[in-house]
C-alpha cells in the first residue's frame, strides 16, 4: 500500500470535512472553503475526527491516485487552517515592486511598468521593495500565481537580475572572455 496514502488526516479544530457522492470533497475552515473532486476509484472516509482514503486494487493507477488524493485533501485542509504563502526577490539595478491598491506595480528595466492585478484568493503583499509576498489558501492557486509573476522577468544568469523564488538558487555563467589570440 502507499505509504502516503494509508496515512490518516487528522481534522484540526475548527475545520469541517463533507464528502459527496461524487467524490466531492469540500473542506470548510476559518481561512475560507476549498472544494475538489477526487478520482471515483478513491473512497474517501470521515469518521471522528480522521480522514482515510483507500483503493480498491494494487494496480498503478489506484497506488498513485491513493498518494495523490491523500495529500490533495491533507493541502485543503492545511489551506483553510494555516494557508500557503510564496515569497519572490527582485533583483538588479532600478527593479522594484510596489502595491497600490489591490495591484502589483513592478519596474522590470522594461520600457513600461508591468501590473498584475490580485484575485479574490491571492493576496499580495509587498513589505519591500525588492520582496514580494504572495499567499493565499489554495497551494495550486498560489504557486501558479508566483509562477506568473516571476515569468515577467525571470533571472537571468550571468548578473542574476529579474524576479526569483526568495529560496531559488541561481547558477551564475562566466561572461565572454577578452582578447583572442
Amino acid at each position: 500500500m502507499s505509504r502516503i496514502g494509508r496515512a490518516p488526516i487528522t481534522i484540526p479544530a475548527g475545520v469541517d470535512v463533507k464528502v459527496s457522492d461524487v467524490n466531492v470533497v469540500t473542506v470548510k475552515g476559518p481561512k475560507g472553503t476549498l472544494e475538489s473532486a477526487l478520482n471515483p476509484d478513491i473512497k474517501v472516509d470521515v469518521e471522528a475526527g480522521v480522514v482515510k482514503l483507500s483503493r480498491p486494487s494494487d494496480l498503478q493507477k489506484h497506488r498513485s491516485l491513493h498518494g495523490l488524493s491523500r495529500t490533495l485533501v491533507a493541502n485543503m485542509i492545511t489551506g483553510v487552517t494555516q494557508g500557503f504563502k510564496k515569497e519572490l526577490d527582485v533583483n538588479g539595478v532600478g527593479y522594484r515592486a510596489s502595491k497600490e491598491g489591490n495591484k502589483l506595480v513592478m519596474n522590470l528595466g522594461f520600457s513600461h511598468q508591468v501590473i498584475v492585478e490580485e484575485t479574490k484568493n491571492i493576496k499580495i503583499d509587498v513589505p519591500a521593495p525588492n520582496k514580494i509576498v504572495i499567499s493565499g489558501i489554495d497551494k495550486q492557486a498560489v504557486g501558479q500565481f508566483a509562477a506568473d509573476v516571476r515569468g515577467k522577468r525571470p533571472p537571468e544568469p550571468y548578473k542574476g537580475k529579474g524576479i526569483k523564488y526568495a529560496d531559488e538558487v541561481i547558477r551564475r555563467k562566466e561572461g565572454k572572455t577578452g582578447a583572442k589570440k
